[in-house]
């Protein structure tokens, strides 16, 4: 083989390995990170006012915050942010309990922060 056939295809190899490499860095996987309680439309509508807390508890799950000053105000937060997502989904639901019913439901929806 003649110097300048090997040259070149050390050149070739060379310039392949930079180009693979180069574009192999934007291929990176980012991991989504969920956190909270997901909650779907249809749950949150089968709320009303003036079912127990067992009642809420079995429709919505655990809340992610029971606020540790006032046992009649859950909290359920949900967090999502998905690969190289700059704004994470973000929703938030607040339910009131009066004398151990629901006396006020405070559904903050999606946000984009």
């Amino acid at each position: 083989m003649s110097k300048a056939l090997s040259f070149l295809l050390r050149t070739t190899l060379k310039l392949g390995l930079l180009a693979l490499i180069s574009f192999s860095g934007a291929c990176v996987y980012r991991v989504p990170i969920q956190q909270g309680n997901l909650l779907e439309t249809r749950d949150i509508e089968q709320l009303k006012m003036g079912m127990t807390q067992a009642q809420v508890r079995y429709v919505l799950g655990t809340p992610m915050v029971a606020d540790s000053f006032s046992k009649d105000r859950w909290d359920y937060v949900y967090y999502l942010k998905k690969g190289s997502m700059r704004t994470p989904e973000e929703r938030h639901l607040i339910v009131y309990f009066e004398n151990g019913a629901v006396s006020k439901i405070d559904n903050q929806g999606k946000k984009q922060s």
